[in-house]
């Protein structure tokens, strides 16, 4: 992965960084709500790279998995503000304590003259990061034993009545564990619902939409006899998927397509495992977003390390390290060699996931209607 990294930083240098630094050492407080291989992409490619290109910083990580504690760092955030207290933290990773903290007006909005990589970014994609900046993207698909799966499903009731045939050799992970298995349920839940209706919940809180996830749900209930396991328990988290997959105790699950990339990368996933999208509705994905709250104490170094990381060099090192994140600047910024794996993906395209607080509610209303049932 460094070597992969190094290659694409040689060949390609930083382009519209911000030039200015600190007179003295500053520290950059980055928090990341994500799983680990975003935490590895952080502190083993961006962050050594950003240090060395501006040794005046350095970035201080604080991680949580999933983002288990995204409602104390908002929490945290909003009760600085009102005391006029550093919140301790200068930069997000995380859609989720992102999108709350844009709704409460918490974000500071740079823009490309403070920002100057942003101007390579789609302004649609700026508007779908709800006040956050998107600089990579990813997608959940259907991963699936092509030595095992002779027809492999291209939509949702395909998939549906392949798990229902095939006993046990399907799952994901708990909601509250992973993206990919909510994703899973998310979709599944979204069949009943009108397209206008999967749009709204992704940009505002609705109690009466949710109220029309209760088939779904029961679906999602009925399935519990059909996948690993056979008695409504699921995987913990992503990770966990991934590894029913690489060892054969599944035939089929819900991935991150960067996890996935960054398994088959590591040979730790079979070559027979290939993964795939589906239709109608399709998984969820889009930009990863970050936030730079508005009362941080160094918002100047949130914003060089995210305009860092919408770099020519970064958005070819995510292409070409283990993570194969989808770059979100203009690709004609890009090494073209990398760039043809991705050049088809249109990012603005993606099927949003649900706003923060649907997203939430969704996590619970599985948790009580679905496993061990």
């Amino acid at each position: 992965m460094r070597s992969a990294v190094v290659a694409v930083m040689t060949t390609f240098a930083i382009s519209s960084t911000i030039q200015s630094a600190p007179a003295a050492t500053s520290t950059i407080e980055l928090h990341l709500s994500a799983d680990t291989n975003i935490q590895t992409l952080w502190t083993t490619v961006i962050i050594p790279a950003f240090e060395k290109q501006y040794p005046d910083y350095t970035v201080n990580v604080t991680f949580d998995r999933n983002g288990l504690r995204d409602t104390q760092l908002i929490a945290r955030i909003t009760a600085a503000k009102a005391t006029r207290r550093d919140p301790q933290v200068d930069l997000i990773d995380g859609a989720g304590p992102v999108a709350q903290l844009s709704a409460a007006n918490l974000l500071y909005r740079p823009s490309p003259s403070l920002m100057p990589n942003l101007k390579d970014v789609d302004k649609l994609l700026i508007k779908q990061s709800r006040g956050g900046i998107p600089y990579r993207a990813s997608t959940v698909m259907l991963a699936y034993n092509s030595a095992k799966v002779t027809k492999v499903p291209k939509t949702l009731d395909e998939l549906l009545a392949w798990i229902k045939a095939n006993p046990g050799k399907f799952s994901y992970n708990v909601p509250s564990g992973g993206g990919s298995g909510y994703s899973f349920v998310q979709t599944v839940v979204d069949m009943n619902l009108t397209p206008d209706e999967r749009v709204r919940m992704s940009l505002v809180e609705d109690k009466e939409i949710q109220k029309k996830w209760a088939k779904g749900l029961e679906t999602l209930r009925e399935l519990n006899k059909f996948t690993y396991g056979k008695n409504g328990t699921y995987p913990a988290n992503n990770n966990a998927t991934l590894n029913l997959l690489a060892t054969g105790e599944i035939d089929m699950g819900t991935v991150w397509s960067d996890q996935f990339a960054s398994a088959k990368d590591a040979g730790t996933m079979p070559a027979s495992v290939k993964a795939t999208a589906i239709k109608s509705p399709s998984l969820t994905g889009g930009p990863a977003v970050l936030g730079i709250p508005i009362n941080g104490k160094n918002r100047t170094g949130g914003r060089l390390l995210a305009n860092f990381a919408l770099s020519p060099a970064m958005q070819n090192a995510f292409m070409a390290g283990s993570l194969k994140g989808i770059p979100v600047i203009n690709g004609s910024k890009l090494d073209q060699k990398l760039f043809e794996n991705f050049k088809d993906i249109d990012v603005t395209d993606m099927r949003a996931p649900y706003y923060s607080v649907n997203n939430n509610d969704l996590k619970s209303a599985w948790s009580l209607a679905v496993p061990g049932k």
